[in-house]
């Protein structure tokens, strides 16, 4: 089966449906224009679906022979951001933009949709088709799990893909084990005692225990941890005073943690309240610390990963394929799906310096050569195919 000749012949619908998605971005879970265009292309082309964590969508395609069951993911939302481009296609919409790619995600499974449904009746099993809201914010990934998606029939393995505009069109990134970090978004409030700029001897100032506080926690990731994992510890935002003379009540501070293993992950966040608590108390102040569980780790499993790479080979050649060193400190909601079922996820190239497309992804300017639609159509079809004839 040539996929990526059957992809090639429906470029131009992809093409189209991914401008549109593009022109026409929601945030979240208000994706109902969105929502609404996916059933209508599954009706059209006869696949079931039920919908799943308000605007997300499960289909299904329901193969000709007994076998195992493989689920797909893309993606929807988009991002709050101004689009600056100026392409036929840009958004119609103020304020909101496809900058990350799920207009491409979204496009490719519904070419995956159409290709995979054409041949169902050879198909070794079933695939299912995970159109998941919200990846920008909280992730339908949970919700649509808590609602059944990975059962009747019973998922045996998942794959998914990002574009990555790092990564040249026609090749991919892949790579084993952890593939992206988990995070851990956290607030940190500092109380003391606010007064006259000119006499700090009688106030608690939280603007110094701060500086304190936002340079030792930075020890915890240089001087804690082993050097030969990477994690990252970063604040992001301060927020204090009023005025050059007065020594405000309280400062808040807000960050985020990257690690890669639950050890790690548990280990930092322990600290992080350790020793915001014992400088703050040292100083005399007083803190409330609120740690989030986010995002966790996607972890890429061997044999799915194999699957994934032979496929790739089949429809781009083996000279195409990136093995990434290092895991992206990005985090995706792909993760739950990974802690749950077998899974692959790689980066799909969509660079192309000679049509300047090389903005990084949440950026104004971001957007894909399209040429990548086709070949992640075929790479995903052929992963698929390969699964479900292969695992045991």
């Amino acid at each position: 089966m040539d996929f990526l000749k059957m992809a090639e012949d429906i470029k131009e619908e992809l093409v189209n449906l991914r401008r549109d998605f593009h022109s026409n971005p929601e945030l979240d879970f208000e994706l109902y224009r969105t929502s609404e265009k996916i059933k209508s292309f599954l009706s059209k082309e006869g696949i079931e679906y039920e919908e799943t964590a308000k605007t997300g969508i499960c289909g299904i395609i329901r193969g000709g022979k007994e076998g195992k069951t493989v689920a797909i993911r893309g993606d929807m939302d988009a991002l709050p951001i101004e689009e600056k481009n100026h392409a036929s296609y840009c958004s119609k919409e103020a304020g909101k933009m496809h900058a990350c790619g799920h207009d491409a995600h979204t496009t490719i499974l519904l070419g995956v949709a159409k290709l995979l449904n054409s041949i169902k009746g050879e198909l070794k099993g079933n695939v299912k088709l995970f159109f998941e809201p919200a990846e920008e914010t909280t992730g339908g990934a949970q919700i649509m799990i808590k609602e059944g998606v990975l059962e009747n029939p019973r998922v045996d393995a998942i794959i998914g893909l990002h574009v990555d505009e790092n990564i040249k069109v026609n090749e991919i990134g892949v790579k084993k084990g952890v593939f992206n970090a988990a995070s851990n978004p956290f607030t940190i409030k500092i109380k003391g005692k606010g007064g006259h700029g000119a006499h700090p001897d009688a106030t608690i100032d939280p603007i110094v225990i701060a500086c304190n506080v936002v340079n030792t926690l930075q020890t915890i990731v240089s001087r804690e941890l082993k050097p030969t994992s990477p994690r990252v510890l970063t604040i992001g935002s301060i927020h204090g005073g009023t005025a050059e003379n007065i020594i405000p009540e309280e400062v808040v501070l807000k960050g985020t943690i990257r690690t890669m293993t639950l050890e790690e992950r548990e280990y930092v966040k322990k600290r992080l309240v350790e020793v915001t608590e014992g400088i703050v108390k040292s100083m005399r102040g007083s803190a409330e610390i609120e740690i989030h569980d986010s995002y966790p780790c996607l972890y890429n499993d061997d044999k799915i990963l194999e699957f994934l790479k032979s496929s790739a080979k089949k429809v781009i050649g083996e000279d195409k394929i990136n093995i990434l060193e290092y895991p992206s400190m990005g985090v995706e909601s792909f993760a739950f799906f990974s802690l749950e079922r077998p899974s692959a996820f790689y980066f799909l190239g969509c660079r192309n310096e000679e049509k300047g497309i090389i903005h990084p992804a949440h950026n104004s300017l971001f957007d894909i050569d399209e040429a990548c639609l086709p070949i992640g159509v075929a790479i995903q079809c052929e992963t698929a195919v390969n699964i479900l004839n292969n695992l045991v």
